[in-house]
């Protein structure tokens, strides 16, 4: 479902069966067109790490204006995490809200994410992490 405000453009794919070989298409379209996609959530598909490593290079586009993206039950454990925090750093100044609930990062993956909320150039203001498993001295941080 895709949806339009103006020049915002919403798309909502949760639970359509996209896999790693949907988010290489979706990335080809972010390329190729990056500005005006404002939400993306495809949460409920399994996209694993595979997926989200290649929505990172998406992510970390400068011309990528991604305000709000949804992964929850997406099967994105540490590695994945990695992949996105590294995309964070490079292209910092729009993504606000991040929804990696439901999802398997471990402590480490968990560490990462923390380390990119504390990151001065982000603006990253929301952090879904529901239904995960998060050490005591980063909850407060979500």
């Amino acid at each position: 479902v895709c949806l339009w405000s103006h020049d915002d453009l919403f798309v909502r794919l949760s639970g359509c069966g996209v896999t790693e070989e949907g988010c290489a298409s979706l990335v080809s379209a972010l390329r190729s067109n990056p500005s005006h996609l404002r939400e993306l959530d495809l949460s409920n598909n399994e996209l694993k790490d595979s997926g989200v490593k290649l929505l990172s290079a998406g992510l970390g586009n400068p011309h990528c204006k991604l305000e709000t993206l949804r992964l929850s039950g997406c099967l994105v454990t540490e590695e994945g995490c990695a992949s996105l925090v590294s995309a964070l750093r490079s292209n910092p100044t729009h993504l606000r809200e991040l929804d990696l609930s439901y999802n398997h990062p471990g402590d480490s993956g968990v560490r990462l994410l923390s380390a990119g909320l504390e990151d001065p150039h982000s603006r990253l203001e929301k952090l879904n992490q529901q239904e995960v498993k998060i050490l005591p001295e980063y909850s407060a941080k979500c």
